[in-house]
């Protein structure tokens, strides 16, 4: 099942944003921005398709079906923006083009640690599918202890003027996983508490994630003995 936080494109809002941010007509160029998102956003629905029809496989002719749910998200364009200036690179159009990959992405949940890399196999086998780059934050989580595999990956998409590609980002995690790091990033990204709090709760955050991954690691192994 997809469940998708839709953030399609609303040329004021936009226009509102953007303004914030830069004078240079290239970044201003509406029509560029709004057909690069589209392309993306078909990239995310065939994606989304391929990962829907895994999952009506799994649940047809196995006995397990390692994917718990998909979401799936375009990054708004404030986001996009910001890190285009993480990245000290100008604000413009072809920045976000040539080096922003997560413009549109799907999350897919599993239940367990070894589904992750079974989706991850069963995606990049298909002919079409080309991987960019690789991630593996479950084997070699972050300091924080966030972990998560990201793959970026591009899909052909069908349009009236011929075949374009453009690459989006696939995370790939568990439950357990997925519940530590939307905490993790409401800490980090989303609270206006005092630092000396921030950091505190970091600190128990990174021992959690190794509490979760033990945890996971157990309940894995006595599936796998059932």
């Amino acid at each position: 099942m997809i469940l998708e936080r839709q953030n399609m494109l609303n040329i004021n809002q936009i226009e509102k944003e953007l303004g914030e941010y830069s004078d240079d007509d290239e970044i201003h160029d509406i029509s560029k921005l709004v057909s690069y998102y589209q392309l993306c956003h078909s990239a995310v629905s065939e994606f989304g398709t391929k990962l829907e029809n895994l999952d009506a496989d799994y649940q047809v002719r196995h006995d397990h079906n390692p994917i718990h749910h998909i979401e799936v998200r375009m990054k708004d364009v404030g986001s996009l923006v910001e890190k285009v200036n993480r990245k000290g690179l100008p604000i413009r159009f072809e920045s976000i083009k040539d080096n922003i990959y997560d413009v549109g992405g799907i999350r897919v949940i599993t239940n367990y640690i070894d589904d992750i890399y079974t989706v991850q196999d069963n995606l990049l086998a298909q002919d079409d599918v080309t991987l960019l780059k690789q991630k593996d934050y479950v084997r070699n989580p972050k300091e924080s202890g966030y972990r998560s595999l990201h793959l970026v990956a591009t899909v052909p998409v069908f349009q009236s003027d011929g075949v374009q590609v453009t690459p989006i980002e696939i995370q790939i995690r568990t439950v357990g996983m997925d519940m530590w790091a939307s905490l993790e990033h409401k800490l980090r990204y989303k609270t206006d508490k005092p630092e000396e709090k921030v950091a505190k709760y970091s600190e128990s955050l990174q021992d959690y994630a190794d509490e979760i991954n033990k945890i996971e690691n157990n309940m894995q192994e006595i599936f796998h003995n059932l």
